[in-house]
């Protein structure tokens, strides 16, 4: 029996499947060095030796590794989530929000500094920054985490040879002013899910300073 003709303009999967064959085979270690591929693949139905009991055990470790990954990051944005309302709380009432930021605020986030920095006149309360350091810092973004930040020393004072990772976020205001948040454990500032506490955080805060007489 004769195979019909391949429709015009329909790639040969055979072709293509011989060439992807070709290449595993000459590059034995292939899936090996990327097992987040496993995830793409459909498992084998049946076991034919040694080689595809590897295959599959391979697919489930990367499942595993996979949805522990998004496990982790889920607590650690509930877990930033939580303590931001904590640290909100905090600013209910407090006479002077300055000092609840720089004296609780790092205990109640787990974090190893929280300071505020602005452009002006120095302040002591203040981080100073020079004009037109928080739009080169922050690039327009309301809310900024960043890794081994180069300007620990600026905005985490003597706390920066701990900071790992930190957040900037932007006060809404006339005025340029930024929340600066330094952590030792990276987790405690999640990359994912961590844009809505933050922004909180610097909502409520600048609600709070605004307040003052």
């Amino acid at each position: 029996m004769t195979r019909s003709a391949s429709q015009p303009g329909e790639p040969d999967r055979e072709a293509e499947a011989a060439r992807v064959a070709t290449y595993l085979a000459a590059h034995p270690r292939f899936l090996a060095e990327r097992p987040g591929l496993y995830r793409a693949l459909h498992p084998p139905q049946r076991l034919h030796g040694e080689n595809l009991a590897d295959h599959m055990a391979a697919l489930l470790a990367a499942a595993r590794a996979e949805t522990g990954t998004v496990a982790e990051l889920a607590r650690c944005a509930q877990d930033l989530t939580l303590r931001a309302a904590m640290a909100v709380t905090a600013l209910i009432g407090a006479p002077d929000p300055l000092a609840v930021v720089s004296a609780e605020w790092p205990h109640l986030l787990g974090l190893e500094s929280a300071a505020l920095a602005q452009e002006g006149p120095p302040s002591a309360a203040w981080r100073d920054l020079p004009a037109g350091s928080i739009a080169r810092l922050t690039g327009g973004r309301e809310v900024l985490l960043r890794d081994m930040p180069a300007e620990a020393a600026l905005l985490h004072g003597e706390a920066h040879p701990l900071i790992t990772r930190d957040a900037l976020a932007l006060l809404p205001g006339p005025r340029p002013r930024l929340l600066v948040l330094g952590a030792r454990e990276a987790g405690r500032l999640p990359l994912r899910g961590a844009t809505a506490p933050l922004r909180l955080m610097a909502h409520a805060l600048a609600r709070a300073l605004d307040s003052k007489p």
